[in-house]
């Protein structure tokens, strides 16, 4: 069997390790337009900031292709898909053949067309190491940074930067990480961000660039000297959409990661899939849906039937040691505890939790995940042990025996 994966991040590494779970000799071949070994890319800011060196960003070991049998071929980008010849088609015109394929091609940071950005000579994205990579390049001593976008890339790019430059975020939302959290929570991180010394605009927009001066909607002008451009990134799902595979914003796929082309399977950024509090179908690219996808991708490519109907919205992140923690969605009643520096909020609905976010104190937030995930009903709980203090004991006899796989 030849296995063929375009892509080297999460998606790609949880399939690697799909296909051994039932396939030890199949031939595997990883293809990626990034050069570098797997990495995690949630580390860049850390990168940036000289807390983690490029070494120690390694998603997995060293030794962990020839361990499972991969050859790669890095820094070669995939021009088109053969499905009727089942190959792939690589831009130095190398033809490679192929069984099964995964596309797990991620996304590209979107750069909004607004006028004068092109002649911005120094302009960065940030969601890849050789985007950290170049940014650096650029850095002076006295630099003015000014980053369009206050979700979690830019708001962490500001963060790796602001101890040293001047940082000046941009967002034409009214608060920051509008996408992750709610109107109460963001006003904590806003404050967290403005106190160590990030200068933010919300609610505005940037109308035009006159070189390294952005003119906002307001008429203000922001002087920098180096751009990030963070507003969002689009899924690059070219690669199906031009074979005529069912793509929307992103690939469809169906439980088992299969898209409508004939053992072509997708996961990770690139694809679309059902949120399980929510039922909707969409792009929902998060670090850990995107190995647990390939995972499943990989676990169907090489002949097993499984299905991934898990998928949440799920994010953990932390600004200037302030953690944040949060899952699913923010619909429901509400239970709420706050402090200096602390927020919990859970919302729950129809017996179920939906989700909840946590600021400051975390601990414990997997059970509360695992509520969500498995869909587990809140009867089966004493909700105000779970609430306050969450942990096995608060689930009842028989779910504790379940999960702790029939010991109690």
């Amino acid at each position: 069997m030849k296995y063929v994966i375009i892509g080297n991040s999460a998606a790609a590494i949880g399939a690697v390790e799909g296909i051994r779970r039932n396939d030890l000799h199949g031939k595997i071949t990883i293809i990626s337009s990034e050069r570098h070994h797997t990495y995690s890319r949630p580390l860049i800011s850390y990168m940036l900031m000289g807390k983690v060196s490029i070494g120690s960003m390694k998603y997995r070991n060293e030794d962990f292709y020839a361990k499972h049998d991969c050859e790669t071929i890095l820094g070669v980008k995939v021009l088109e898909i053969d499905p009727v010849g089942k190959r792939v088609v690589l831009e130095d015109d190398r033809k490679i053949p192929y069984d099964k394929l995964l596309v797990a091609t991620g996304s590209t940071p979107f750069v909004p067309p607004i006028p004068g950005i092109e002649k911005v000579e120094k302009k960065h994205t940030f969601t890849t190491l050789d985007d950290a990579l170049a940014l650096s390049k650029d850095l002076k001593k006295d630099s003015r940074v000014l980053v369009l976008g206050a979700g979690l890339i830019g708001l962490k790019c500001a963060e790796a930067l602001c101890k040293k430059y001047k940082c000046i975020c941009v967002d034409m939302s009214d608060r920051v990480l509008s996408s992750v959290l709610d109107e109460e929570s963001s006003s904590c991180i806003k404050k967290v961000l403005e106190e160590n010394g990030i200068e933010l605009h919300l609610g505005r927009q940037v109308a035009r660039f006159d070189e390294n001066a952005a003119v906002l909607d307001n008429g203000m002008v922001i002087d920098f000297d180096v751009l990030v451009v963070a507003v969002g990134v689009r899924p690059n799902a070219t690669l199906i959409r031009n074979i005529g595979g069912r793509t929307n914003r992103g690939v469809v796929v169906n439980e088992r990661c299969e898209t409508s082309i004939e053992d072509v399977y997708a996961a990770g950024d690139v694809c679309e899939c059902t949120d399980k509090v929510s039922g909707e179908f969409k792009v929902m690219a998060l670090w850990p849906n995107a190995y647990m996808q390939g995972e499943c991708a990989g676990r169907n490519m090489s002949g097993e039937d499984y299905v991934f109907d898990k998928a949440i919205l799920l994010n953990a992140v932390g600004f200037f040691g302030t953690h944040i923690v949060t899952a699913g969605n923010y619909v429901g009643n509400v239970y709420k505890e706050s402090g200096d520096g602390y927020l919990r909020k859970l919302f729950f609905s129809g017996n179920r939790l939906n989700g909840y976010i946590l600021i400051g104190k975390i601990e414990k937030a997997g059970i509360y995940t695992r509520l969500i995930r498995e869909g587990i009903p809140l009867d089966m709980v004493d909700d105000a042990e779970m609430f306050k203090s969450p942990g096995l004991i608060a689930f009842d006899k028989n779910e504790r025996t379940r999960m702790l796989g029939g010991v109690v």
